[in-house]
């Protein structure tokens, strides 16, 4: 026979419930009601973009958030009207290029100024921050008036040409990135240099074998943060290259919606969402070294 317990024992334990909810209510409750808000706000647009890249008819104003229906029409005709690959493989390569390139180059400067003592190298630094005081689309008539006179003796790095642009890519990033791995390098004991040179290795050796293993974290982020910036830089790009086989990909997708916004609208959803991916696998990517590259290297004692 099951005993019955009465409502005044009970009453405590409803209590100290309620009471235990509250606490957490008062403490963390907020926390995820700010959470959910936050992450509403992030999905929306992404979730409106991939109605718009399903949505049959591919027009901005039959766009919802919900789609009534769903179709790869957008993909079938961005694929076959328009130059999608060279604009895709354009803007990939200008991306992984300057990332590639402006990490090499800004390691070794941001290694110079780290371990070397040399005539104007405070002068060099602080010349390199003013110079990130000024945005680069300040430049943009110089650069033009510049390149206007270096394509006409050099064709090769002028106007719609990969390199040419590349070149401007380059000057606009190292400077800032030079600082920031000039900071990283500065946590990294000298002992480590020291040593190693008594041991017969030279400054290749060093940087190459024992200081890059040691600052992964930095090479990783900067990486990515140029990646990031190229594959959807803009401005200069549209001074640069002019011809539809040279564009990238944001200038392409621009170009589509520029006199019909409302009519091609489903094809650039389509091109957003295509543009998004490298940038998704590059941070999957670099994301283990990030962390791993952390704990990475210490000075054995």
């Amino acid at each position: 026979m099951t005993a019955t317990v009465p409502d005044a024992v009970r009453t405590p334990y409803r209590r100290s419930g309620a009471t235990r909810f509250a606490l957490w209510a008062q403490r963390l409750g907020w926390r995820h009601v700010v959470m959910w808000v936050v992450a509403a706000f992030a999905v929306f647009p992404v979730l409106f973009v991939v109605s718009a890249a399903l949505n049959p008819v591919g027009t901005l104003s039959s766009s919802q958030l919900w789609p009534t229906g769903a179709s790869l029409a957008n993909a079938q005709d961005l694929f076959q009207n328009t130059p999608f690959t060279t604009w895709y493989a354009n803007s990939l390569f200008f991306a992984l290029t300057n990332a590639v390139v402006t990490v090499l180059l800004s390691a070794l400067a941001a290694y110079a100024f780290s371990r070397m003592r040399f005539k104007g190298r405070r002068v060099g630094l602080i010349g390199l921050l003013i110079i990130q005081m000024f945005p680069q689309f300040l430049a943009i008539v110089a650069i033009y008036l510049m390149f206007s006179n270096i394509g006409e003796l050099y064709p090769a790095i002028g106007f719609d040409t990969r390199w040419g642009l590349l070149l401007v890519y380059l000057g606009g990033a190292l400077s800032i990135n030079t600082w920031l791995m000039k900071g990283f390098f500065d946590t990294v004991p000298k002992e480590l240099d020291e040593s190693a040179q008594i041991d017969g290795a030279t400054h290749a050796q060093v940087f190459f074998r024992i200081m890059l293993p040691l600052v992964t974290p930095v090479l990783a982020i900067v990486a990515l943060l140029v990646f990031i910036s190229t594959i959807n830089e803009f401005l200069m790009a549209s001074v640069f290259l002019r011809d539809t086989d040279a564009k990238t990909l944001g200038l392409g997708l621009y170009q589509l919606v520029a006199s019909q916004r409302n009519a091609n609208f489903g094809m650039f959803a389509v091109g957003a969402i295509m543009l998004s991916l490298p940038t998704l696998t590059v941070f999957w990517f670099l994301q283990r070294y990030i962390s791993d590259g952390l704990t990475a290297g210490a000075v054995k004692g």
